[in-house]
């Protein structure tokens, strides 16, 4: 898979990234992370923020390569997910485990399935590292994207 061959098959699409993008999604980000942290709500909740988290983070990196997800196919998550590798070099193990938190994330969703404190810490540990991950990719690879503007 390449992301020439996901804009062939509709499911990314070109995209004109702007500073100010990758800055409020930056930002989003870690204020979903600090939610997720907040002990006195439910971890369904928490669990949300931070896969929400993962989420932000996935898109700044699509985005930082000059792509965004066709929202209107179906599985743009999954392929936000899954393209980590080429957009901000995660490990495919790491990518996998961020896959299967999106299904929990969908069960607890369509059935409302409680989530266990265990997938909780998962996805808060996934989420924190992928947010340390795409600000150094960021940082290394698109300072330019990290920039005020003057």
């Amino acid at each position: 898979m390449s992301l020439d061959n996901l804009v062939k098959t509709h499911q990314i699409k070109p995209h004109a990234t702007h500073p100010d993008e990758i800055q409020r999604l930056l930002a989003a980000a870690a204020r979903n992370l600090a939610d997720a942290r907040v002990e006195g709500i439910s971890d369904e909740t928490r669990f949300d923020a931070a896969y929400k988290a993962i989420m932000q983070c996935a898109l700044v990196g699509l985005m930082a390569n000059g792509f965004r997800p066709s929202t209107s196919m179906p599985g743009h998550h999954q392929t936000m997910i899954q393209t980590l590798s080429l957009t901000l070099g995660v490990p495919r193990e790491q990518w996998v485990v961020m896959d299967a938190l999106r299904k929990k994330h969908n069960v607890n969703d369509y059935s409302g399935d409680l989530l266990g404190p265990e997938s909780l810490r998962e996805c808060m540990a996934q989420a924190s590292a992928l947010f340390e991950q795409a600000s150094l990719w960021l940082a290394t690879n698109r300072a330019d994207l990290l920039a005020k503007a003057p």
